[in-house]
């Protein structure tokens, strides 16, 4: 008889940050010189993202406009979507100097070197297309209250962000860096953002599911539902965020608050939200950080 061979262990975060050190510096880029900048960009005239991506599509807000009207506000969502993802990197990269000697983890450490590095660049990126073609970065909304936590929640608590900021913005990343009918900028854009944030999210859930099993079982009951309660919670406000009434304005959308509640309203809308969100809840779910699919 043959004998049954036992599956190989799964690759700890110690054995997967070496792997993703190596990655790292092998695909190093240049915030400054790698990236293009064209003079201007014609607002109107070319799609900045997919259309089905733009938070209004399928509502009757979109129905309304002209093709110039919606590649306008192509141009401002995606504006919206940059200033977003700055945003959400900002308390990232300020956690990651946090976590980075904190577990007298050298091969942990250096990946979390190389990670801190790129989300700058990030950072660096996002802000200079805002910045150049729009004249601003949209304002954060989210306001930080404190907290008492137990052990090890403020670490899981914290990379539950970087996964709900990393991989929901992955998607749109992916789904623009292969469309050919967006501008030049933008599909570039996407496509560094996505080959540096391919490697932090496979981190990440390593990482997470290890301080997850490291930790909760440990948690009395209240602090598991307060924990899922805010996983909820968060991940719907993160979404909330895509719907930006200031950003309708500047694309010359009447009525932006109403659009916004509008599309959020929406079954379309919401169906779109769940799709992209998916791969996600999934991994909360496997790993039973969440124990059901929440409300988006």
């Amino acid at each position: 008889m043959n004998a049954i061979t036992a599956p190989p262990a799964p690759e700890t975060s110690t054995q997967l940050s070496t792997r993703l050190s190596r990655a790292s510096v092998k695909k190093l880029w240049n915030v400054y010189g790698d990236i293009a900048w064209p003079e201007s960009v014609d607002i109107g005239g070319e799609w900045f993202m997919t259309p089905e991506l733009v938070s209004l599509y399928g509502t009757p807000a979109w129905d309304a406009l002209d093709e110039t009207g919606r590649k306008r506000l192509s141009f401002y969502d995606l504006v919206n979507f940059f200033s977003l993802t700055l945003h959400g990197e900002r308390p990232l990269v300020q956690g990651l100097c946090n976590q980075m000697y904190a577990r007298q983890n050298a091969e942990v450490t250096e990946y979390i070197h190389h990670f801190l590095d790129e989300e700058n660049k990030h950072m660096v990126m996002f802000g200079e297309f805002c910045s150049r073609y729009a004249g601003k970065v949209y304002a954060q909304k989210k306001l930080v209250v404190p907290k008492t936590y137990a052990k090890g929640e403020e670490d899981v608590t914290f990379f539950i962000k970087v996964l709900i900021v990393e991989e929901l913005g992955d998607y749109y990343n992916v789904m623009m860096q292969r469309d050919a009918s967006i501008a030049p900028i933008s599909r570039e854009i996407n496509r560094i953002h996505h080959a540096d944030e391919a490697r932090h999210i496979i981190f990440g859930r390593r990482l997470l599911a290890e301080l997850w099993n490291e930790h909760a079982p440990k948690w009395q009951p209240e602090t598991l539902t307060g924990l899922r309660t805010w996983l909820a919670g968060y991940l719907k406000a993160s979404w909330n965020d895509f719907y930006n009434p200031t950003a309708y304005k500047d694309a010359g959308i009447a009525d932006a608050y109403d659009a916004r509640q509008a599309a959020l309203a929406a079954e379309c809308c919401r169906e779109h939200r769940r799709r992209v969100s998916r791969k996600l809840v999934d991994y909360f779910i496997d790993t039973g950080i969440l124990e059901a699919e929440p409300a988006l």
